[in-house]
């Protein structure tokens, strides 16, 4: 077999045989929803922030084998939620984010020897200018011809909502050119660099081709869900312990519509705090009173129960400029979580 061949081989088994794995669990489908966990650097200690020790890593690792857990491709994920097919319990996908070199050097070997798919966002520039502590493009295309699906974080991965529509069509531009010339094809999934996200910025990326884009805020993929900015449990030193990664990959959603305000960007002429709420459908309205919602900036908030199913969130303070968080939950069975989270960004200037 040539060498082209056999890459093109890999590049179709290497998600297949992941998939055929698991097919013995789908004798039991039964969820409608499915987890994304989030990754960015590993065993890289100089940043805690964004790095997962290697013992916290391994032990992740151990869970998903030992847990129950299907693991599939990301583009799988969201394409069964969004057309309604079923799923299997706990289903989860894995997404990591800038390619930092500790992701060619330490998750890339552990995931390959397990057989788990992920996904891997990538910002084109960093990578072109051979910035310290990136991987290379062979590197990148050695993952994509193993079967890792590439994604996109922009061309320079900016703060998108701060910019003008035109210069986020730019860099998109910028970074599909990019892709296409080094990889042969350009990406269908964008992960917004920060988790920054605007309805404008939405906009931009599906106009770009895209057929989903993920935040950074906590939450359970649903066909509520917006596809254009799905949540991901993201991990580093102080949220990377076994137990919140097992409450995470086990959570169940909080199926919201009309969630108020729809656009996460706190601009100019904009309230904050914001009059968040939001519409709970489905039988876990049947335990709404036990929810609970929590905001980075304050702690527990106020919570209002409009009628049988909407939900009004009061907080005391404004969100301080930069990225906040409300996560809000509620006890499910077998020691199960539902969840529903937003991230909100206030602008420094505003």
């Amino acid at each position: 077999m040539n060498v082209p061949a056999y890459i093109s081989m890999r590049k179709i088994l290497f998600p297949l045989l992941a998939l055929l794995a698991i097919m013995p669990a789908f004798s039991a489908l039964a969820a409608e929803s499915a987890v994304v966990l989030m990754y960015h650097r590993f065993g890289e200690s100089n940043y805690p922030s964004t790095n997962v020790t290697l013992e916290q890593f391994e032990s992740h690792l151990v869970e998903i084998r030992q847990g129950g857990y299907t693991v599939i491709p990301l583009p799988a994920l969201v394409k069964a939620v969004r057309d309604g097919q079923p799923l299997a319990e706990k289903t989860i996908a894995i997404s990591i984010d800038d390619a930092f070199w500790s992701v060619y050097r330490d998750a890339w070997p552990r995931f390959k020897k397990a057989g788990i798919p992920f996904s891997l966002f990538v910002a084109t520039d960093p990578v072109d200018k051979r910035a310290g502590g990136y991987m290379s493009w062979d590197q990148i295309r050695e993952l994509r011809d193993g079967g890792v699906t590439i994604g996109s974080q922009t061309a320079t991965h900016p703060h998108m909502p701060m910019m003008s529509a035109d210069r986020n069509k730019a860099e998109l531009d910028s970074s599909n050119e990019r892709f296409r010339k080094e990889l042969g094809s350009v990406p269908t999934l964008i992960a917004y660099p920060y988790g920054e996200y605007s309805l404008a910025v939405g906009k931009v990326a599906r106009d770009a081709g895209f057929v989903a884009g993920f935040g950074q805020h906590s939450g359970v993929v649903n066909s509520k869900s917006d596809f254009f900015y799905l949540p991901r449990f993201a991990f580093n030193e102080s949220f990377g312990d076994i137990r919140r990664f097992r409450m995470a990959a086990r959570a169940l959603p909080i199926p919201v519509s009309d969630v108020t305000p729809a656009d996460p960007f706190l601009g100019t002429g904009t309230t904050n705090p914001p009059a968040f709420g939001f519409t709970v459908e489905g039988p876990v309205v049947k335990r709404l009173s036990r929810l609970a919602c929590y905001a980075s900036h304050e702690g527990p908030a106020k919570i209002e129960r409009l009628g049988e199913q909407r939900i009004e969130v009061r907080m005391t303070k404004p969100f301080p400029s930069g990225r906040s968080r409300i996560n809000c939950t509620l006890p499910g069975q077998d020691g199960r979580w539902h969840w529903f989270g937003r991230q909100f960004l206030v602008p420094r200037n505003r």
